[in-house]
């Protein structure tokens, strides 16, 4: 139990400036003793009140039992209200300027009801006994620079369920616990890094997928607990994987129980519903100007790093918080100072917010998902740039999928759809992505997506993941799609795991966990991502057959790796690629997987692809090749 806790001068100060950074340790309910009495210490913002009393099942819910005290200028109210305990449920009655009534959940509160529940219950967070002190310190050594990221993107709600009967309240989720120890497992068989984690924060709509957030300090109760999910965060860790978590500071929902209005009046968002409200999505925009709506931010993102160790966030809807005009016709919104449409607020945000979290925390990466050609993005901050860890390559994977649905006799015209993105490759650091946002809302599947009979879409489909994971670039692939699901993505049901009874989908399974852990043992696939010193082009032009051959070099100069990818039916049998030496060039991974006996071809004098060295193989239909040299 901490001991008396109290909204200081120093306090309103540093909140009033918008830095301070472990505001949840004082905003929000505390268990705490006060005069050798236990009990819970409440604090909330709500600048225009008129009045703040806290209401739950501990006082029957009466609006006039437990009233707040105002704690100085900045509109901060808080108290110390004995014998409320861990687990009680509880919401702030709010009297506004203009005496509305409202109930609001705690906007720093660290747990909330299930759904459809709307209040806060009270949560001890802090008792955790971390076991990851191996992973934390060998984290600080961690450069997305250099080092290798093969993500995982998890739906933890149907990634698998357990089943259940007709009971309506029986979800079969998986708690925070039990998904830990089976996705623990599954992730290094298969070989990735991280696991990304959509909708985490709470949220009340199972159908938004933790989109449209109402608790930000609070990990969804859908799983579990905040210790439940400590304790995923750290047996993950445990295992040498990494957590990355969707995080959502673009907008919020306007539910009764959440932020929007808070207190009678825009408080978190702008008073202008042209600066304040997305008419597409129909939520509200966050005032990125104001310093304690700033603070409430950057601080939530500190929580989940320091508080809840996890090792990044990947920020959702850049581009709409860059851009005054988002998805806003003439007339419904507001230019900035200088009469264009860039705002400028959001751009402070950013600097200030990636600055604070990576500067405190070495290691540790922000992902920015940015669908535009905003310059700087993992720029830094002092360059004019955002100072993202890594940004989303949203333009080559509309490229990639664009090209892959062809049917491959018309891919020899749309050849630079896959060479394109290497001209602007080293513009930013990117993260190659196919994400849930691909296989839902008549997407299809990735399989779906291969044109030809079920046959050829599995072989169309490994020589995209080759290419995918050859490519520059760090790798996200969203659950499901390593196997080959048919069927789209719903957050209703689990994935279609039965498939892997039939040999096609555990094969593409097997030939993705050789894929992956090929991409972790060769430097070159990784270790120089972000400069031209990593990647050679030995033939991008041989459209007519929709053929891709292309040097990853390693930052020691050993084992560098050739890599060709046959995008037809046509079967090469006397393949003939330009080499850059005169070496023996050793065949590690094809269209089946990792090559269990090597095969060495030896380069001979011979011109080819401009080059005055190659040699020939037999290149399959769809065959891919990866030779090491």
């Amino acid at each position: 139990m901490k001991e008396k806790l109290r909204f200081t001068d120093l306090d309103q100060y540093l909140f009033g400036q918008g830095t301070h950074y472990d505001i949840y340790k004082k905003l929000g309910a505390h268990p705490v003793t006060e005069n050798r009495k236990r009990g819970v210490y409440f604090a909330v913002w709500a600048p225009n009140a008129r009045s703040v009393s806290v209401v739950g099942d501990f006082n029957g819910w009466d609006i006039q039992a437990s009233p707040l005290t105002k704690a100085g200028p900045i509109g901060v109210f808080e108290g110390f209200i004995p014998k409320v305990k861990a687990g009680d449920i509880y919401k702030y009655y709010i009297v506004g300027m203009h005496g509305e009534e409202l109930y609001k959940a705690d906007p720093y509160g660290n747990q909330a009801e299930l759904r459809p529940g709307t209040a806060s219950v009270v949560a001890k967070i802090s008792d955790y006994k971390w076991n990851d002190d191996a992973w934390m310190k060998s984290r600080k050594e961690f450069d997305e620079n250099k080092d290798a990221m093969a993500i995982y993107e998890v739906h933890i709600g149907s990634w698998k369920k357990h089943p259940v009967a007709d009971d309506e309240k029986a979800t079969g989720f998986y708690n925070y616990r039990e998904f830990a120890h089976e996705v623990a497992k599954y992730v290094k068989k298969m070989g990735y890094t991280h696991v990304e984690l959509m909708g985490i924060a709470e949220h009340p709509l199972d159908a938004s997928w933790g989109y449209q957030v109402t608790g930000y300090y609070a990990p969804t109760s859908r799983y579990g607990t905040p210790l439940d999910f400590k304790y995923m965060v750290d047996y993950l860790h445990q295992n040498k994987i990494g957590v990355i978590l969707d995080w959502v500071p673009a907008h919020f929902p306007k539910d009764a129980q959440g932020l929007a209005n808070f207190d009678g009046t825009a408080v978190y968002e702008h008073e202008d519903p042209r600066q304040g409200e997305h008419p597409d999505w129909g939520t509200k925009i966050y005032n990125y100007g104001r310093p304690e709506v700033k603070n409430f931010l950057i601080a939530n993102a500190l929580f989940w790093v320091e508080e809840c160790h996890v090792d990044g966030l990947r920020v959702d809807a850049v581009a709409s918080m860059l851009y005054l005009d988002y998805g806003k016709k003439d007339g419904q919104w507001v230019a900035n100072k200088y009469g264009d449409n860039k705002n400028l607020e959001a751009i402070e945000f950013f600097k200030h917010l990636n600055t604070v979290v990576l500067g405190r925390n070495p290691g540790t990466v922000m992902i920015a998902e940015e669908s535009t050609a905003w310059p700087k993005v993992t720029g830094k901050a002092e360059e004019d740039g955002l100072n993202f860890s890594l940004k989303w390559n949203m333009g080559w994977m509309n490229d990639f999928l664009e090209y892959m649905k062809l049917d491959p006799y018309f891919r020899k015209y749309n050849h630079n759809k896959m060479t394109f993105s290497m001209a602007y490759a080293y513009s930013e650091k990117y993260v190659l992505v196919l994400s849930h946002d691909e296989v839902v809302h008549l997407k299809c599947s990735m399989l779906n997506k291969m044109p030809g009979f079920l046959d050829d879409k599995f072989k169309n489909l490994k020589a995209a993941y080759t290419f995918m994971f050859c490519h520059p670039g760090k790798k996200l692939l969203f659950m499901g799609q390593e196997f080959g699901q048919l069927r789209e993505w719903s957050e209703a049901r689990e994935l279609d795991w039965f498939l892997l009874n039939e040999d096609n989908h555990q094969n593409l399974q097997n030939f993705m966990q050789d894929l992956i852990h090929m991409y972790r043992r060769y430097p070159a696939l990784y270790a120089v991502d972000n400069t031209p010193d990593g990647f050679e082009w030995i033939n991008a032009d041989d459209g007519d057959r929709s053929i891709f051959s292309f040097v990853r070099k390693s930052p020691t100069k050993r084992n560098n790796l050739l890599v060709v990818c046959n995008f037809t039916p046509m079967e090469r049998s006397d393949y003939r690629v330009g080499v850059p030496r005169l070496k023996q060039y050793k065949l590690i991974f094809n269209e089946n997987g990792k090559v269990a006996r090597p095969v060495t071809f030896k380069a001979e004098k011979q011109e080819c692809d401009n080059r005055s060295f190659s040699f020939a193989y037999p290149l399959p239909p769809y065959g891919v090749a990866v030779f090491a040299y």
